[in-house]
């Protein structure tokens, strides 16, 4: 791989936001701001890839002040750096109500839609709309029994108690129940994602290297959840947070490990390592 890396110039920079290039309080620090705007001025392509909706990414994107791809709910939506949609795969329309069905019977758990422009939820939740204040970004209330299904780019769950045991019971279960119809994954230990079968990150990065006629080896990436496995392995580096969780250790054995979000780590490593 490292010899690989060497043949083949990096290009193009994408990096997962939460517990990865946001800082813990979920904010771009000015360090990572000017990290990512020397890399601009030097020419590099910069990918937010993220399981947030693009909508919200597009906030970040602005408050970042460099032109960049959006790779958006894991995968599942590609914008270009003016906003046009290059790349849409939704959940088949027959499954959203059957995948919500799995879930509703427990009325602790939070039910998600990004769907479009749109982010529903199946009940009043405080917290998200204080954490989703700077973005401006927020959720509307759905039925659970009457779910809509055009347009679904990923369907969420989250448990206020965070017990990442039972959610991952219903992972289980919905591998069980939809098999490969399905890509089902976390993207953090509290939040269980379910995208088309065909939606990966790593996909997405994949459209986005070939439209600007390169490959995968031009590209170096970072991640710290199972949804960024596919990405990680792809691309011709994928660095791996040291706070990820150990299932995504344990997935990617032979990537480079590298600090925290709290640290700064991706910028400091694009430093050393590009700039």
């Amino acid at each position: 791989m490292t010899t690989e890396c060497k043949e083949h110039a990096i290009h193009i920079v994408a990096s997962d936001l939460d517990g990865t290039l946001l800082a813990p309080n979920h904010q771009l620090s000015e360090f990572t701001k000017q990290t990512l705007q020397a890399l601009h001025q030097k020419g590099f392509t910069f990918i937010f890839a993220t399981g947030r909706h693009h909508v919200d990414v597009a906030g970040i994107r602005q408050l970042a002040g460099i032109p960049a791809y959006m790779i958006t709910s894991n995968g599942a939506r590609v914008h270009d750096q003016h906003d046009n949609l290059m790349y849409s795969k939704n959940v088949p329309q027959e499954l959203v109500q059957p995948v919500i069905d799995v879930f509703k019977q427990n009325p602790d758990i939070f039910v998600h839609i990004y769907q479009d422009e749109s982010w529903l939820l199946n009940k009043e939740d405080e917290t998200l709309r204080d954490f989703h204040e700077e973005s401006g970004f927020s959720y509307q209330v759905f039925d659970v029994n009457n779910a809509p299904t055009e347009g679904v780019a990923k369907i969420f769950f989250t448990h206020p108690a965070q017990d990442h045991e039972l959610l991952a019971q219903f992972e289980e279960r919905l591998n069980d129940v939809f098999g490969d119809k399905l890509n089902v994954a976390f993207s953090t230990p509290w939040c269980l994602e379910v995208m088309a079968a065909e939606v990966s990150k790593g996909d997405a990065l994949k459209a986005v290297a070939e439209s600007l006629n390169l490959t995968l080896d031009n590209c170096i990436a970072f991640g710290d959840g199972m949804n960024d496995v596919e990405m990680l392995s792809m691309a011709g580096k994928g660095l791996v947070m040291g706070t990820s969780h150990q299932k995504v250790f344990n997935a990617l054995p032979n990537n480079t490990v590298i600090g925290s979000n709290a640290e700064d780590a991706v910028a400091h490593y694009l430093r050393e390592h590009l700039l």
